[in-house]
């Protein structure tokens, strides 16, 4: 049994629910994986990335090779070992990728402890796979990649598409944790979330300096999206941030107890009717003359299913009063369920977004 220890400088009653959970633990370097039983939400409990048999590894090199990764390098822990990796970082380092990073499934990226930066091309890749945990991360400057070939998972050779440029892309996914990044400046959008992708938690994130925030759901025409089940939650968007936070194609969204600092075209949109719940969030309208409502819809035919519930207007924030008060529940299960704050103590929880400052002396 773990007896978490606050430090001096780390009040656990002033940080929300997933912190709570793991930070102010003095072991926290050797209990890494005590995270995974802290994630909520649609992606659930992580419980399938820890366990005896996880491979711990840890990087120590920066070259990056796509088609023979060598040992100690970040993209050999993420393609070249069987089953399932916790991966972590000896130092400090910038990883530049020569091509989009991808994640085989059961993998862990653990950045906690140090200040790890990714940016090149791509960057991080999850395709067709499940399980997977992005934690302590800063990622920027991702940039477009044009079709090219990559050491795949099982040491299989793989042709690589066309790549648009993003920080995070998911595509035909299931359960992932995605928590304590900072994102920013990518050439395309900062995550993606499409393709029949489903069960993802994005928490505890700061994006900023961004056009294409976040999308949801791959376009209009892919059906396969309206099971898409994606929770946002403990985030911090901005400053100057343009659009999509998120934006969702069909599927259903909670996006609860966010910090929005402004936007320009809006903060939360989409098409395709989809089902989303805007709960408990703090939204800071932009200081100059520009568009103040939160929402944004596509002209369509069909049921929009968009609801505010308990959120809190700053600045001439306003939300479109036709999408309707209430509705569009998660219907979590027990594993996944967890109680949304009020809007007014987003500010304080979302504190601490993005990467964080730990090391051996300061209890994270």
């Amino acid at each position: 049994m773990v007896i978490l220890m606050a430090s001096p400088s780390l009040s656990l009653a002033n940080i929300n629910v997933i912190d709570k959970c793991w930070r102010g633990n003095p072991l926290w370097r050797s209990q890494r994986q005590q995270f995974a039983k802290c994630s909520i939400s649609f992606a659930g409990k992580m419980i399938n990335n820890i366990g005896k048999d996880v491979v711990k590894y840890k990087v120590t090199g920066l070259f990056d090779d796509p088609l023979s990764p060598k040992l100690g390098t970040l993209r050999y822990g993420t393609t070249m070992i069987k089953g399932k990796v916790w991966i972590t970082f000896k130092n400090s380092m910038t990883i530049t990728l020569q091509i989009p990073l991808l994640l085989s499934s059961f993998t862990a990226i653990d950045g906690h402890g140090v200040d790890v930066h990714i940016t090149g091309a791509g960057c991080l890749l999850m395709y067709q796979a499940t399980d997977r945990i992005i934690h302590g991360l800063r990622i920027y400057h991702c940039k477009a990649q044009p079709p090219s070939t990559m050491m795949g998972p099982n040491t299989k050779v793989i042709l690589l598409g066309q790549m648009d440029g993003d920080a995070i892309r998911l595509v035909t996914v299931r359960k992932v944790s995605i928590n304590h990044n900072t994102l920013y400046e990518c050439q395309d959008g900062l995550l993606n979330v499409t393709r029949g992708s489903t069960n993802i938690t994005v928490s505890n994130s700061w994006f900023r300096n961004q056009d294409k925030v976040m999308l949801l759901g791959h376009d209009d025409g892919h059906l396969r999206d309206k099971n898409m089940k994606v929770t946002v939650i403990f985030n911090h968007f901005g400053l100057k941030c343009n659009q999509r936070m998120p934006r969702v194609h069909h599927g259903y969204a909670h996006v609860a107890n966010n910090f929005y600092q402004g936007w320009e075209q809006y903060a939360i949109g989409g098409s395709m009717s989809p089902s989303i719940k805007s709960e408990a969030n703090f939204f800071v309208a932009p200081n100059d003359v520009g568009n103040k409502e939160v929402t944004w819809r596509k002209r369509e035919k069909g049921l929009w299913k968009f609801y505010s519930v308990g959120d809190v207007f700053k600045n001439g924030a306003s939300f479109n009063k036709q999408t309707g008060v209430g509705g569009a529940k998660p219907n979590y299960n027990q594993e996944q369920n967890f109680k949304v704050v009020d809007a007014e103590s987003v500010k304080e929880l979302t504190s601490e977004s993005g990467i964080l400052q730990c090391s051996r002396s300061l209890i994270c």
